[in-house]
């Protein structure tokens, strides 16, 4: 009975969703049917829970999908040919963003945040874990921490082996390998790229599991104590991926003062969809901070090599044979994030153009294996990398009225702002409600925008030939002496904000003239409104290609850390750090007339247990502020300092609770927008990393560390 009575309700549902789907209003009772919607969305909204949410999300997808239909059944009929052909791009650039929709709210509504599962007391019980640092150009100063903070994970010595995949075969690398104590692995053949080098790492190694960093990612001292109990906990599990994490700033946060203050970029896939792919056993390998069992790979024929995104058509591929895969929404190491525009967008063009192969030689909507809602999981990641010419579509479209007089929507400027201000109010709102703390309305549209033009092409390539491209590595650890304007990157967005001015102005000239006589001005209007927002969003996009000046080799981290400083006279003082990196440390000092007289010889950070001592030069003195540069050390004590600056339990989990506010946000965007053309009075800092956090990590003691 119970089973009959949720059908006739899900029928009821169904039906009356239909209907108010198809039932045509005039342009006043839409209007009326509209604002009555978004007053009960934004009721619901006050107040948090699942069932409000979902219920938000069927509202806005109900309204949405009005729109939708009314635009297929009451706006395609066209004038001309050319109305006819570029109405209905814009039309399919709409089908587009609502498939998008649909599927970003599915993915995001039932997040799992998945609990670390603790190891057996027994350490003879563990398994044993190879961990592979591959490697191909980027310079040791990049990969020396990353290998010393992998050799002090908190692990049994005889169950976990760190190996240098290098792919260059550079000898100053093996030569640091032997002075380490880790294993150096190269090859002859370099076929497949980083695919193809852990491959060949797999034929000469035995560990049960496998731990993969990029060369730039560097670990804390729990990674493998927070991930490898999930493995004995799940027998049929084959990975388990963590956050890349990234402690310096990407372009947007280094060339947008705005963005400083909002989640990063990755925040979004890194949080609510990674764990809604882990909800439906469909999360993603990311290529790093990853582990993987053995069995597994070596069933589906070691890393997937078919495309330039391995990592993803690895998981694609564990999944189709039944393995599962979980995600653990705790950073538990960081990376160097890129730092030009051009490097981001170089490394943006490769991952659109591996899932777009994926798409076309292993289609997740294809083939056996997979339930139903992984195949919308790995969809929507696919969809999601064909946004360039649907961004451009909607960038440029009031254009055509503007400059050529052309009508691609064939309805009246009411009847648009009623069906569309309703659909475009409410997803916004449902989407701030929902993962606003991890993705700040706008700020999705400006990080599309700035890749749009870059990605169409390569795209559209791998969709007609899959094997077009090849593997590039994303280079890290650049320094920029000055600042400058990286005008190829961002000359398409110049060349459109032109001609969006361009129109805008001949639109106000014609007003002025009477030159639109029969033309409804809410149609003038409508294209004004569409094209000013178009060039809001183009300009900050732009801005973002003000580079700014990087010449510190070491990028400093806020964090609050015990510290002794050591004086030339032998006296002590105890206070804490301000911020600190591997170069050195910034200290506040109460008393500067301390200082005066002697100096800080070397200094003693002591952080869970761990204790390292370095020898220091005071660099500077001034506003409270003492500044110490790190003396040259040895590897040993390196490794030591590593293990505090990085691989503190806590290191990376901070308190930052982010809130959206769009109308701050657009602010926010719009000093983004003034700066482009008058400049920034003060320079933008890193992200604010605290070390206090939120909840404690447990972790079991080895070689007895805390």
């Amino acid at each position: 009975m119970n089973k009959i009575f949720k059908t006739l309700i899900t029928a009821f549902l169904l039906i009356t969703m239909f209907s108010l789907i198809v039932m045509p209003m005039s342009a006043e009772q839409q209007y009326i049917f509209g604002l009555i919607n978004i007053l009960l969305l934004f009721v619901i909204g006050f107040k948090k829970s699942k069932k409000r949410l979902l219920t938000m999300v069927f509202i806005s997808l109900l309204m949405s999908t009005r729109y939708l239909y009314w635009r297929a059944t009451n706006t395609l009929n066209f004038n001309t040919t050319i109305e006819a052909v570029l109405g209905s791009g814009l039309f399919m650039a709409e089908i587009y963003s609502w498939i998008i929709l649909v599927l970003g709210y599915f993915q995001t509504s039932w997040p799992l945040n998945r609990k670390i599962a603790p190891l057996p007391k027994d350490i003879s019980q563990w398994p044993t874990v190879d961990i592979y640092i591959p490697t191909y150009n980027e310079s040791l100063d990049v990969v020396r921490d990353t290998v010393l903070a992998a050799q002090a994970i908190d692990y049994p010595q005889d169950k976990m082996k760190v190996y240098i995949l290098d792919d260059g075969s550079r000898e100053e690398f093996k030569q640091f390998a032997g002075d380490v104590g880790v294993t150096y692995i190269e090859r002859e053949v370099h076929d497949h790229a980083k695919a193809g080098n852990l491959n060949h790492a797999m034929g000469l190694t035995d560990g049960e599991l496998i731990c993969v960093f990029d060369c730039d990612h560097i670990s804390t001292r729990i990674f493998l104590q927070a991930t490898v109990g999930s493995f004995l906990e799940d027998p049929k599990l084959a990975l388990i991926q963590t956050p890349h994490y990234f402690y310096s700033p990407d372009p947007f946060e280094r060339n947008l003062s705005a963005a400083k203050d909002a989640p990063h970029e990755g925040a979004l896939f890194y949080g609510p969809v990674q764990r809604g792919n882990d909800n439906w056993n469909a999360t993603f390998f990311c290529g790093s901070c990853a582990v993987m069992r053995r069995s597994a790979l070596e069933e589906i024929g070691g890393i997937a090599v078919e495309t330039v995104t391995e990592d993803a058509h690895t998981a694609l591929k564990l999944q189709r044979l039944g393995w599962n895969s979980a995600f653990i929404d705790i950073p538990l190491a960081a990376g160097l994030a890129t730092e030009r525009l051009a490097l981001h967008v170089n490394q943006r063009i490769r991952w659109a153009r591996g899932m777009t192969q994926i798409f076309r030689v292993d289609n997740p909507m294809l083939g056996r294996g997979l339930t139903f809602p992984q195949r919308l999981c790995y969809l929507n990641a696919m969809l999601h990398f064909q946004y360039g010419l649907p961004r451009i579509i909607f960038l440029t479209a009031p254009l055509l009225f503007m400059l050529f007089n052309l009508n691609i929507i064939a309805s009246s400027a009411s009847m648009i702002f009623a069906y569309a201000l309703p659909h475009l109010i409410m997803s916004v709102y449902v989407n701030s409600k929902n993962i606003g703390k991890y993705r700040y309305s706008f700020w999705g549209e400006i990080y599309e925008t700035v890749m749009a033009f870059s990605l169409v092409l390569p795209t559209l390539l791998s969709l007609v030939s899959p094997k077009l491209g090849k593997f590039n590595v994303t280079d890290k650890g650049d320094l920029l002496d000055k600042s400058y304007m990286d005008y190829l990157t961002v000359r398409p967005l110049i060349i459109t904000a032109l001609l969006l001015i361009i129109g805008i102005s001949w639109v106000v000239v014609r007003y002025l003239l009477n030159d639109f006589q029969g033309i409804d001005p809410l149609v003038i209007v409508l294209n004004l409104a569409w094209a000013t927002y178009s060039l809001f969003i183009i300009l900050a996009s732009i801005a973002v290609g003000k580079e700014t000046r990087q010449i510190r080799k070491n990028t400093r981290i806020n964090a609050s850390l015990p510290i002794t400083l050591h004086f030339d006279d032998g006296a002590e003082l105890t206070t804490t750090t301000e911020d600190i990196s591997m170069g050195g440390v910034r200290i506040a000092v109460n008393k500067m007339s301390e200082f005066r007289q002697r100096n800080v010889t070397s200094i003693t950070l002591n952080v869970q247990r761990d204790e390292v001592t370095v020898p220091v030069d005071m660099v500077s003195l001034e506003s409270n502020q003492l500044r110490l540069e790190f003396l040259p050390i040895d590897l040993n004590l390196r490794r030591k300092l590593v293990r505090i600056v990085f691989g503190r339990a806590d290191a990376w989990i901070h308190q930052a609770d982010y809130k959206d506010k769009p109308f701050k946000e657009l602010a926010g965007i719009t000093r983004c927008i003034f700066e482009l053309f008058f400049g920034r009075r003060q320079k933008v800092k890193a992200p604010a990393i605290r070390t206090k956090a939120k909840a404690s990590l447990s972790v079991q003691s080895i070689n007895g560390d805390d």
